[in-house]
């Protein structure tokens, strides 16, 4: 799945987004291509916003 099919306002877990940027890391090898790179940047974007959610329901 990639990032661009969340619809905007949908969030996924955290957890989620987290397993997919593990992922991501590890398909690469540890390495990532400029393509690579643009998708983590995305995921870590959409994982920030997950943990924002997730502590404001918490509050």
């Amino acid at each position: 799945m990639s990032p661009d099919s969340v619809p905007p306002g949908s969030l996924r877990p955290a957890a989620e987004v987290n397993e997919q940027i593990r992922a991501l890391w590890l398909r690469a090898g540890g390495s990532l291509s400029a393509q690579e790179r643009a998708e983590y940047e995305l995921l870590v974007v959409e994982w920030a916003e997950a943990i924002r959610g997730e502590i404001i329901e918490a509050a």
